[in-house]
């Protein structure tokens, strides 16, 4: 096994400082008593009571809780169901066409997304809404679950499955006793991962919301563009700390469903 060399270390030092120092300094400056971000005040909660008070983010904050919760939880039966077809039915015909839709979104630009979306809402005649925005996540999350299910899929044991349908269990019942159970920590994960993704997406909610539909990023964006303010410091890093439970939550999920399969190879 190779040691770490100066470089090495230096190189992940000098990254991850690029990428955290940032979120600690907004994070600490939540908690600021002066308004001016670039000055502390003394320590204080104050920001965070305004940000209760503040109607406009309460608003937005709801509209995204709710289109990332809808959006999380169809995306991870279409992308449960798109994962399951890809290892269960082998080469197919179509495969290649199947699984390139399915994968086409992690790969593509958002703003490429976002605008294809766009217009195929005004060629429908679609009002943008609420409505507009979930299709829209559904869309490019519904992939990241079908990734996480078909790599769990991978490992499975097709032999348990034969044994139930063997003992005169229909298809469907198999998958609710049997196979669902086995891929659950996948997909939770997945789950967990297109929630994430929808509550921090902005670009693509930016082509595709309408009036009364502005999601909690575009509210932070259209703020920022005025000033950075303690409140918009104090509702980041609420935002970051909901993230960051999530973020933990898929990686403990993980980790369990990896002894999971370790101790079934096993026994």
């Amino acid at each position: 096994m190779k040691k770490f060399g100066s470089f090495n270390i230096f190189s992940l030092i000098v990254g991850f400082s690029f990428l955290y120092i940032p979120i600690i300094l907004l994070i600490l400056f939540s908690f600021n008593e002066s308004r001016l971000v670039t000055v502390w005040g003394g320590f204080s909660t104050k920001w965070y009571g305004e940000l209760l008070q503040n109607q406009g983010i309460k608003d937005a904050a709801w509209v995204t809780i709710k289109v990332a919760f809808v959006s999380s939880t169809i995306a991870t039966i279409l992308g449960t169901i798109a994962g399951l077809v890809m290892t269960r039915f082998g080469n197919f015909k179509g495969r290649t066409l199947f699984s390139g839709m399915i994968y086409a979104p992690m790969v593509m630009p958002e703003v490429i997304i976002g605008l294809s979306t766009l217009l195929m809402f005004v060629a429908l005649a679609i009002d943008r809404g609420i409505f507009t925005v979930t299709l829209a996540h559904i869309t490019f999350s519904m992939c990241y679950v079908a990734v996480v299910v078909q790599s769990r899929m991978s490992s499975y044991d097709d032999s348990l499955t034969e044994a139930a349908l063997d003992l005169g269990c229909t298809p469907f019942r198999t998958f609710i006793l049997i196979t669902l159970p086995i891929i659950l920590p996948a997909v939770i994960s997945g789950w967990l991962l297109s929630f994430t993704l929808s509550l921090d997406d902005l670009v693509i909610a930016s082509f595709t919301s309408g009036p009364g539909s502005t999601t909690l990023p575009m509210k932070i964006y259209s703020m920022v563009r005025l000033g950075v303010t303690p409140e918009i410091n104090a509702v980041s890093t609420i935002l970051v700390g909901v993230v960051t439970l999530g973020v933990i939550a898929a990686s403990l999920i993980g980790r369990r469903q990896k002894q999971q399969i370790l101790k079934t190879q096993h026994t």
